[in-house]
């Protein structure tokens, strides 16, 4: 039985979970806009105790990797790092687009996730059906998303939290465009995917995905 603790600090919320291959073992979380490095840890002490079980019941430390909050991505990476190091374990990377995805779940037709990238365009990734990627993780405009989009007969699902924004932007944008369950990225989404991404192989180290460089740059140096 594999165990695995996902943390998720990469947008407006903080959410910790405990998850083995039957499911969700302890789970917690709240939305936040800022205040995720004071949250973090004392949630994930919560998590463990209700969990039931020692760091040395686990096998593995997910974490998102964003797009999303620059100083959300590098708390919740700097976690996982370091509980990983302090435990020894391997750690398994997972979008926030991915995660967004798994708690869309599968459904009729292809999905669209859409996030807040805090200015005038998404930080967007078209999925399949079943739940598979089909193409990169991208910060792009509303059209540039729907032109990248598959055809299909039934219209296509959107999720994220950008998504009723979205929606409204789109308006007779020619496609049908039917927004499902699933706002931000959540821990317990985060976990699903991290373990059978493990399962096949898929630990790595936690690398941030920006997408795009930050908005503040470095000064100039003194002359």
């Amino acid at each position: 039985m594999t165990r695995l603790l996902a943390l998720d600090c990469s947008a407006g919320a903080c959410s910790v979970a405990v998850r083995d291959d039957a499911g969700v073992l302890a789970a917690a979380g709240t939305a936040m806009s800022r205040g995720h490095a004071e949250a973090l840890m004392p949630m994930v002490q919560q998590v463990m105790g209700e969990a039931g079980f020692g760091w040395d019941g686990l096998d593995a430390v997910a974490a998102t990797v964003g797009p999303g909050s620059f100083t959300g991505v590098r708390i919740g990476l700097a976690a996982a790092r370091g509980i990983a190091l302090a435990a020894s374990m391997p750690t398994v990377p997972v979008t926030t687009l991915e995660a967004v995805a798994e708690a869309a779940g599968t459904g009729a037709g292809p999905l669209l996730v859409v996030l807040d990238s805090k200015r005038s365009d998404y930080y967007g990734q078209w999925f399949g059906p079943a739940g598979d990627a089909l193409d990169a993780p991208r910060a792009a405009t509303l059209e540039a998303l729907l032109a990248a989009g598959p055809a299909a007969t039934g219209g296509c699902r959107v999720a994220g939290d950008a998504a009723p924004g979205f929606l409204a932007a789109a308006g007779d944008a020619g496609t049908e465009l039917r927004m499902v369950a699933g706002s931000g990225p959540d821990a317990r989404a985060v976990a699903a995917v991290a373990l059978r991404r493990l399962a096949s192989g898929g630990a790595a180290p936690l690398t941030p995905l920006y997408l795009r460089a930050p908005d503040v740059t470095p000064p100039s140096a003194v002359r």
